[in-house]
């Protein structure tokens, strides 16, 4: 029986499930990794996604050779075409993989007809396993973030005093949400320029041709487990004191602010969960580093990313196809070309997002996607934006997160209530009103910013669905005490605007 590994591209480190178990004999099991160009075509994928990918794996593979494994590097057109010559070559009767995070691919690999024995082994890139995630969620009406990321503290005892948490509370969100103010002076991100490796793929990407999005120069990711280790202690050294408290702030000019940047290597497997989170708790034991930044991380990671990807394996097929509210607007042109945007806010997020492959949370959350949502877009096209223009997006991470918080277009099984807010609240976490040719306070009239009249329209257009959410009364009764005029106004706005840049409401 001959034994051979196939690694995928976001599943770089030493540890992962196929590769832990032939430690002690790695020269005997052949290892196989594959560029496939086929593959980079499936999404109009940011330029430096699949720099940072290919570079990613290259460099792992000069990683396992030093380790003494025996390693095939193909860099081809497709996945198949170097599979089967590699198994026949090799004589392989056994493949082993770990289990893809995305279910399509898995779903892929399943489907082969292969002249070998395929198995799929536990995914162990993620504290929960599926399994473990069922078990909690059981017959949950309501699988709230908040009540697993409690359950995962007091699994793994993190930051926790025998079975209470550090500090008396779970959750410092109250003290986290310090809005952008003048004078700020958040660290340097740190840069990684390209080595001869990844001067190549950017060679062989441009080469391509490929119909993808965003700027390929400027690259600056790194690309190597050492690389990424490089970036976590340089948050934890220069961000981690602030994080917490800047972490909802946007500022001009200020494209990471005091966030950590190491998502791409955590989603690639370059970083481990459970080595971050080791890191993050060793420095709040040994420096003077406030609570609230520490927990309000620790959440990122051990709460947000784990209920991401445990929700996205516990749901449904059709969970893809989620669509709460039947909107069917298509995504507007400028998500893809930001000099065609007119509101600064969204220019600046997506121009940033076109430079760099990356905007933190709350841009995510409360520009790009707060705005597709009242605006009415289909939430799997703002899916697959999401999912082709950022640098850490793959499945499991993007459609529970797009179509559960972004859009609430799973009708509330993830969130409690849409993530949707006028103008006032980025107005009130960010300067990017100050440069805006519209007004923040504006509902009406022709400096009146979009984000007020299609909040307000959104909230007439779905009341008799949102008031049965639950947290929606307040902001229901609100909007019943808009002047009928005003409220007329605003709708008209509203569809002026959809004709001009998507069509007509639905």
């Amino acid at each position: 029986m001959t034994i051979g590994i196939w690694v995928l591209g976001d599943q770089l480190w030493l540890g992962q499930a196929a590769l832990k178990s032939y430690q002690g004999n790695r020269s005997q099991v052949p290892v196989l990794l594959i560029e496939s160009a086929e593959f980079a075509r499936q999404r109009p994928y940011h330029r430096q996604k699949l720099v940072l990918v290919w570079s990613a794996m290259r460099h792992f593979a000069e990683e396992l050779k030093a380790e003494g494994w025996s390693v095939t590097y193909e860099i081809a057109e497709d996945f198949l075409t170097p599979l089967h010559h590699w198994l026949k070559i090799q004589g392989i009767s056994h493949l082993q993989v770990m289990t893809p995070g995305d279910r399509p691919f898995e779903a892929w690999l399943r489907s082969l007809s292969l002249p070998c024995e395929l198995t799929l082994l536990p995914n162990n890139h993620f504290l929960w396993s599926k399994e473990d995630f069922a078990a909690w969620a059981g017959d949950r009406k309501r699988l709230l973030l908040e009540d697993f990321y409690r359950a995962g503290r007091k699994r793994w005892q993190i930051l926790m005093a025998d079975d209470q948490p550090v500090g008396g509370r779970w959750n410092f969100d109250q003290d986290n949400r310090k809005p952008a103010k003048k004078h700020l002076s958040p660290p340097i991100p740190l840069a990684f320029p390209p080595d001869g490796i990844t001067q190549q793929v950017i060679e062989r990407v441009e080469q391509l041709n490929l119909p993808g999005y965003g700027q390929l120069s400027g690259f600056q990711w790194g690309v190597s487990r050492q690389d990424a280790r490089q970036g976590m202690q340089y948050f934890i050294d220069v961000g981690l004191s602030q994080f917490g408290t800047y972490q909802d702030a946007m500022v001009m000019g200020q494209k990471t602010l005091w966030h950590s940047l190491i998502s791409p290597y955590l989603n690639l497997g370059l970083l481990t969960p459970s080595e971050v989170i080791e890191a993050v708790t060793n420095a709040f034991a040994t420096q003077n580093i406030s609570l609230n930044n520490v927990e309000g991380f620790i959440r990122q990671v051990l709460g947000w990313r784990e209920y991401m990807h445990g929700l996205y394996q516990w749901v449904g097929e059709d969970y893809s196809q989620s669509n709460w509210f039947n909107h069917d607007l298509p995504l507007p042109e400028f998500y893809w070309q930001s000099s065609q945007a007119k509101m600064n806010c969204l220019t600046t997020v997506l121009k940033q997002v076109e430079q760099t492959g990356y905007a933190h949370h709350i841009q995510r959350l409360m520009i790009l996607s707060n705005f597709a949502l009242i605006v009415g877009v289909n939430p799997q096209q703002l899916q697959e934006w999401f999912h082709a223009a950022f640098i850490d997006a793959y499945d499991w991470v993007m459609q529970t997160n797009v179509l559960g918080m972004g859009q609430f277009a799973d009708g509330g099984l993830l969130a409690s209530k849409p993530y949707a807010a006028s103008a006032n609240y980025i107005n009130k976490m960010s300067d990017y009103c100050q440069q805006c040719p519209y007004n923040p306070k504006a509902r009406t009239g022709k400096d009146a910013c979009p984000f007020n009249y299609f909040y307000w329209d959104f909230l007439a257009r779905h009341q008799e669905k949102l008031q049965h959410t639950g947290r929606m009364g307040l902001i229901l009764a609100n909007l019943k005490r808009i002047d009928p005029t005003e409220m007329s106004a605003m709708q008209k706005l509203a569809e002026d605007w959809r004709q001009a840049h998507v069509g007509p409401c639905p």
